[in-house]
């Protein structure tokens, strides 16, 4: 990858802790890095911040996750300081609260405005419709998906013109189970306690309650009710702050006596070592995934993968009526329905080796095709060079 010029880049993001949007900053910032340009990031701090400046990015502390509107407008000031002290070309934000401030300091400095609209964000009534509205008023408007393109076109028509899908990318090579040493797999299996010859099934996700973590308990409760007892669900996430969600998980849990069928293990920083110790990934989330990256590196992965069937999903797993049985690379169970998951975690266990491999396969050129890092880097560096010969 390389650009016509070497631009500055500065990235604004609320933290650097877990998710999408973060891997997604410093994955582009390496990308950048390695193009020529200069890759800055603004945002309140998070344990991520090590991993970019190892990689020679530049990091600002500022108070950006704030919605506070005085924080906001002090914000702008002082991005705008930052872009003119470090000879910025092109600001892009990464979430709303951050956007605002954003927006005022490009205006301001005759700059180029980038957005990536990460989530679906819910909006019940005008006031929130005009915040959202933000994450449409880039030069150019990065949709992380279709699905959420055509949810941009629906609530912000004047940004119709101005939107570039780019799937979410993941690296594929670092998820290959091969290339993850049996050393990092069986550090991680001995510091969640699991017991060998248990099948895993996966949960990857933050804990908060849209991902639908206490439809799998229930559906893990569904199923030890009907026999099967040797699955562990292991729901790895960074709690980030919601004590009272997990105390409702283990309640859950400590309710239906799955404390033998349940693990909540918090932030795993090794996914590649998870998913190469997983039997299953669940993606169990009950409002729509903006993308869906748990689904992609568990296919990347080589796992078998249930999701809810909402959002992106359907780009990101094939699954009948859309595609063939014999082209499907995961299930999709309606959201919220433990039944229907349940189901579909006794049916994607008791595959067979064969039929298991086939699916695993599909699922790899599925997402080999279509969601690589490499892919979204290159179109995200595309975007920039574009608006600086613009």
């Amino acid at each position: 990858m390389s650009l016509p010029t070497a631009p500055t880049v500065l990235q604004v993001i609320p933290d650097l802790n877990s998710g999408g949007a973060e891997r997604t900053t410093v994955d582009i910032a390496r990308a950048l890095i390695a193009a020529g340009g200069t890759a800055l990031v603004a945002s309140q701090g998070g344990q991520m911040v090590r991993e970019l400046e190892d990689i020679g990015a530049q990091h600002f502390t500022l108070p950006v996750k704030s919605k506070n509107p005085i924080t906001l407008w002090k914000n702008a000031g002082l991005l705008s300081d930052l872009i003119r002290a470090q000879n910025v070309d092109i600001i892009h934000a990464r979430s709303r609260a951050p956007a605002w401030s954003a927006l005022f300091a490009a205006r301001r400095t005759h700059i180029p405005f980038v957005t990536t609209y990460h989530g679906s964000y819910s909006q019940s009534n005008a006031v929130k419709g005009l915040y959202n509205s933000i994450m449409a008023r880039g030069d150019t408007v990065i949709a992380n998906s279709k699905y959420i393109a055509g949810l941009i076109t629906d609530r912000h028509p004047f940004a119709k013109d101005r939107i570039t899908v780019i799937h979410r990318g993941s690296d594929l090579k670092g998820l290959a189970p091969e290339n993850v040493s049996a050393l990092r797999r069986q550090a991680l299996k001995d510091s969640w306690g699991v017991p060998t010859g248990r099948p895993i099934v996966m949960n990857m996700a933050r804990l908060t309650s849209w991902k639908g973590q206490k439809v799998l308990i229930q559906a893990m409760s569904t199923l030890k009710a009907s026999g099967p007892t040797a699955p562990i669900a292991i729901l790895a996430g960074d709690a980030q702050g919601r004590d009272g969600y997990v105390a409702e998980l283990k309640q859950l849990i400590a309710d239906w006596n799955l404390q033998d069928q349940v693990r909540l293990v918090g932030h795993c920083a090794d996914v590649p070592a998870a998913m190469a110790l997983s039997d299953l990934a669940v993606v169990a989330s009950i409002e729509p995934e903006a993308f869906g990256r748990a689904a992609v590196e568990a296919q990347a992965a080589r796992v078998p993968v249930i999701v809810s069937d909402l959002g992106a999903v359907p780009e990101t797993v094939l699954a009948p009526p859309d595609v063939s049985e014999g082209d499907r690379t995961g299930w999709r169970v309606p959201p919220g329905d433990s039944d229907a998951l349940a189901s579909a975690i006794k049916t994607a266990l008791a595959l067979s080796a064969e039929d298991r491999l086939a699916l695993t396969g599909r699922g790899l050129t599925h997402a080999s095709r279509n969601f690589t890092v490499e892919t979204m880097c290159a179109k995200t560096l595309d975007v920039y060079a574009k608006l600086l010969d613009s």
